[in-house]
């Protein structure tokens, strides 16, 4: 396959997302400024594969079955579930809210583990769910420790405001980053999802180079504790997840 090709179905794939789930062959190639002859290849080579669906009653396409053979992969090479896993649900007994953790994946926070708290009124997250890095407390921890050259092809996307309290202004974008790194944590009220708060820390690699976060997230009117209990508690946590994640250095360089 030439590489050109290769790259245009990977891209593909990339449209598929959790704003936008489903795409008809017209909407994707309006979209991606692809023919409609060469999409249709692309498409029907991933559905023959198992890698897209189609509806058959509103003929969109839609991420196949075949993608949850990877996450089972990655989870359990990883592990998550036997330490990681683990160390969150201690850190939600403590702090009766909801933690997640984030990885960095390009442009985007990745959630890849959840543990729930058992209040009736949750901040649900679903793991491999993607975040822009300018917004929310898990994704702000870890773009505040990023290059200026990262920082910067980030701020060229932060357009979609979430929330009215999504900041998309470059200059208060830098402030704030610049505030989250010199204080070592992330707050957010609202951002992401409104009524939430979020306290974030970032987790970092062998070499001091960030590589995702670790959050606590609930209802604001229930996350009423000092932010410096909620850190405490996230930065006990996070220097364990750290020396875990130490296994995995040829994954995160």
């Amino acid at each position: 396959m030439p590489l050109k090709t290769l790259d245009n179905a990977l891209e593909v794939l990339a449209y598929f997302t959790e704003g936008k789930p489903s795409w008809g062959l017209r909407s994707l190639a309006r979209e991606m400024n692809m023919s409609h002859t060469v999409l249709n290849r692309i498409l029907k080579t991933f559905e023959r594969h198992g890698y897209l669906i189609q509806n058959e009653q509103t003929k969109m396409y839609e991420l196949g079955l075949k993608f949850m053979e990877f996450t089972s992969i990655i989870r359990k090479r990883m592990q998550l579930s036997e330490f990681v896993e683990p160390v969150m649900k201690e850190l939600v007994d403590v702090v009766d809210e909801a933690v997640f953790l984030t990885l960095k994946d390009g442009s985007d926070g990745v959630t890849v583990e959840i543990a729930e708290s058992l209040h009736p009124i949750q901040y649900t997250v679903t793991v491999g769910s993607r975040t822009p890095l300018h917004v929310g407390a898990s994704c702000k921890a870890i773009t505040a420790y990023l290059s200026e050259e990262e920082q910067y092809e980030i701020f060229q996307k932060a357009e979609r405001a979430f929330t009215a309290n999504t900041m998309t202004n470059e200059k208060v974008l830098i402030e704030d980053l610049r505030k989250i790194k010199e204080q070592g944590w992330s707050h957010t009220r609202g951002e992401y999802v409104e009524s939430v708060t979020g306290v974030s820390v970032p987790l970092f690699n062998h070499k001091k180079v960030v590589f995702g976060s670790l959050t606590i997230a609930g209802p604001t009117y229930r996350m009423q504790k000092e932010i410096s209990f909620y850190v405490t508690e996230l930065q006990k946590k996070a220097k364990m997840l750290e020396h875990y994640f130490e296994k995995f250095n040829h994954f995160y360089m």
